[in-house]
């Protein structure tokens, strides 16, 4: 249960977990733990190695945003499993898989009712429904404009520079040089 009088923003007392499973076609579908176990998808007690993983992330990430100046609100994590073991299989706190608050003016703006100053794909989020795209079978992405792809890779910018705590350098490569770091970063964990 929810504790009385939480306002959108505050903070759960501890996280919560609400697992999700990738559907056919479309978004991920909401399950339950009790599902989960219950279809196999995972035993019991792979679903308390995921709770515990998932739980020692967000209080990492949580910890790592702090030093930054900012608050890890939520965010998304993908476990799959080879064999008996399980693996986080996807990227972690990124702007796509997670939502960023500043830190600095987080108490004030909670307490005079205001929204939050955020880092996230949020706002692209919300700028889709007022185009009237929301991922629906047979809608079509709405064109962006030159000066809209801009702030948007300007704000990934910034989440990037406040999260790493680097100045972002882009660099121009080639389709081949790309590929190339790819296959070689992933062999690195080989």
């Amino acid at each position: 249960t929810m504790p009385d009088g939480l306002k959108e923003n505050d903070f759960f007392p501890t996280p919560i977990i609400t697992p999700s499973t990738k559907a056919d076609a479309g978004h991920d579908e909401d399950i339950s733990k009790e599902q989960i176990i219950a279809t196999g998808l995972a035993t019991a007690e792979d679903w308390t190695i995921l709770e515990k993983y998932t739980l020692a992330l967000f209080a990492r990430g949580k910890e790592i945003a702090a030093k930054r100046g900012l608050i890890l609100v939520d965010t998304k994590y993908e476990f799959g499993k080879i064999g008996d073991e399980i693996f986080l299989m996807d990227e972690i706190h990124t702007p796509d898989s997670s939502r960023y608050f500043f830190a600095e003016g987080f108490e004030e703006r909670q307490e005079a009712g205001e929204r939050q100053k955020q880092l996230s794909k949020e706002f692209v989020r919300e700028w889709l429904i007022q185009n009237n795209f929301m991922g629906k079978e047979g809608q079509t992405v709405p064109a962006m404009s030159d000066e809209w792809i801009d702030v948007i890779s300007k704000r990934y910018i910034e989440l990037y520079e406040n999260v790493i705590g680097d100045k972002f350098k882009p660099e121009a490569l080639a389709s081949a040089e790309t590929n190339e770091r790819i296959v070689k970063s992933i062999e690195k964990f080989s």
